[in-house]
């Protein structure tokens, strides 16, 4: 329908934490009634680094089907989720190298005015949750975006206790999201798709 809200969830995992989120995500643009692209970013890391890692190859082979996301899914979305472990405190090279791609778009101004996420997980506790959520955000400042974040806007969120975006302790890889990191990640979403969907009809009418 017209109306329908377009939604991008685009991620980088390595072993699968984060799909697991993105799915999560989807799976609850799907239900808000949002027409949904799931997208992974290309894999930069030499195959000899994924074999040495079975939960990496595992998951390299599993998700071999996921199409890598374009920068047509950018332009066509009007909610944009990223989706990305911690590296050091910042998202994975492989998601920064994508949105290094941007700069076109952005130079057009056709990343502006759209509504936009973000979720992440850590190996540790203190890994890097906010910092890694927070550079994302940034990224979507340069690019004119209206950001939308889970805040503390359901009861939930005092369990979870990330206001910026949803994330999730995975202990090297070891622990999958539970319901709490998950009902996170589909809150993310939801406020993403409600934001979008007010901001796409007020934007119509004007």
């Amino acid at each position: 329908m017209d109306g329908q809200i377009k939604v991008a969830v685009i991620y980088y995992s390595a072993t699968g934490i984060t799909y697991q989120m993105a799915q999560a995500a989807v799976d609850a643009a799907g239900e808000a009634g949002a027409e949904v692209r799931l997208r992974k970013v290309r894999e930069l890391a030499p195959e000899e680094a994924i074999r040495s890692n079975s939960g990496w190859q595992a998951h390299h082979l599993e998700t071999q089907d996921v199409e890598e996301v374009q920068l047509d899914d950018l332009t066509w979305a009007d909610v944009v989720i990223f989706g990305s472990p911690t590296r050091y405190g910042m998202i994975a090279a492989q998601l920064k190298q994508f949105i290094d791609t941007t700069g076109p778009l952005w130079a057009q101004g056709a990343l502006a005015n759209k509504v936009y996420s973000a979720f992440c997980s850590t190996a540790t506790s203190h890994g890097g949750q906010e910092s890694t959520i927070l550079s994302l955000l940034t990224v979507f400042y340069h690019w004119g975006g209206v950001v939308v974040t889970p805040g503390y806007t359901d009861p939930s969120q005092f369990t979870a206790g990330n206001p910026y975006g949803a994330s999730h302790t995975s202990n090297n890889g070891e622990t999958a999201p539970d319901s709490v990191a998950l009902g996170a990640t589909a809150l993310t979403a939801r406020r993403a798709i409600q934001i979008g969907a007010a901001l796409k009809k007020g934007m119509a009418a004007g």
